[in-house]
């Protein structure tokens, strides 16, 4: 069974480029399933991909909560179960902190290395990439794009040259920080993607995936990376767009990456918010979870407690 993984950093659109990876796949007739593998212990990202369901399509999920190693045999025992189901295909989308070197590693280990091969390793980043990244958010980058057959830029459409010029000198920058003799520049992808036809996409199904040496070091979520949640949220509109962006752009409250999930207007509306610094994107869905996500470094748990504690039956941090 081929197995692909597609990774990005926190907010650069897995959920969105998977979604059409994966009905490239569907169109070919072919069965598959994307496992949605998050540190965290709740993952809102399944309610994004839920139009996708059907006969072609299943989604599983990996949660975590209580550490690495515990995330890690979890890992391995879903791709156990779901190596019996018979898919053409599986994709994996792992959480916006994920280190690559997890995914072989795991595929090495009986009896997954006799189950399953490794197809594509695509990764995604935004063409809006912020430059002022952690050393943490450098490692994480260079991880994710030093393994991958091909880099996937988002928002083309919304960067200028400089932009785009300046993410592939980031790329690089990470590269050399971590003694990886890999470069990109003309092989990176930077075409819109709404303009993407089955050719595009065939292309990079096939593109495969490199065993690139680079100085390797341990995340520690606990020391930097943070995620806060808030369950049966009730705000407007108005305000959960005014709240996002404040959080989003006031150091007080952290080096907050992203803010994503789901609340319910006093109306019984459902509103997906999924936000990232320069960009919020609120729609109103037909069905949602009611749990909202709030990403980041250094976070200040009291000061976002107060914009959405009061707000919310259950909160915490995973």
């Amino acid at each position: 069974m081929i197995i692909d993984l597609i990774t990005g950093f926190l907010g650069a659109g897995k959920t969105t480029f998977i979604r059409s990876y994966a009905r490239h796949f569907m169109n070919k007739g072919s069965r598959i399933c994307i496992l949605e593998n998050d540190y965290g212990a709740v993952n809102v990202d399944v309610m994004f991909l839920q139009d996708l369901l059907g006969n072609q399509c299943e989604l599983e999920m990996v949660i975590g909560g209580d550490g690495y190693e515990a995330h890690r045999r979890r890992f391995k025992t879903k791709l156990i179960s779901m190596a019996m189901m018979g898919y053409d295909r599986v994709l994996v989308e792992p959480s916006g902190v994920f280190d690559v070197d997890e995914f072989f590693d795991v595929l090495r280990e009986e009896p997954l290395d006799r189950w399953y091969t490794p197809g594509n390793v695509i990764s995604i980043v935004s063409a809006k990439q912020e430059k002022a990244l952690s050393a943490d958010a450098r490692y994480l980058l260079a991880s994710q794009i030093a393994n991958a057959g091909c880099v996937v830029l988002s928002k083309v459409q919304e960067a200028d040259e400089c932009e785009i010029r300046d993410t592939i000198c980031l790329m690089n920058e990470v590269m050399n920080e971590f003694h990886c003799s890999r470069t990109f520049g003309d092989d990176v992808i930077q075409g819109n993607w709404e303009l993407f036809g089955e050719s595009d996409y065939e292309k990079i199904s096939r593109c495969g995936y490199r065993l690139e040496n680079h100085v390797k070091y341990q995340v520690e979520q606990e020391n930097g990376y943070r995620s806060l949640f808030y369950f049966y949220i009730k705000m407007q509109e108005a305000e959960i767009r005014e709240t996002t962006e404040r959080i989003l752009n006031d150091p007080s409250f952290g080096n907050v990456h992203r803010v994503k999930g789901f609340v319910e207007t006093n109306e019984g509306h459902w509103l997906l918010i999924n936000a990232v610094p320069g960009q919020i994107e609120i729609e109103e869905r037909e069905r949602g979870q009611n749990a909202l996500i709030v990403i980041g470094e250094h976070l200040n748990r009291d000061l976002i407690d107060k914009c959405f504690a009061q707000r919310a039956k259950y909160y915490g941090e995973l």
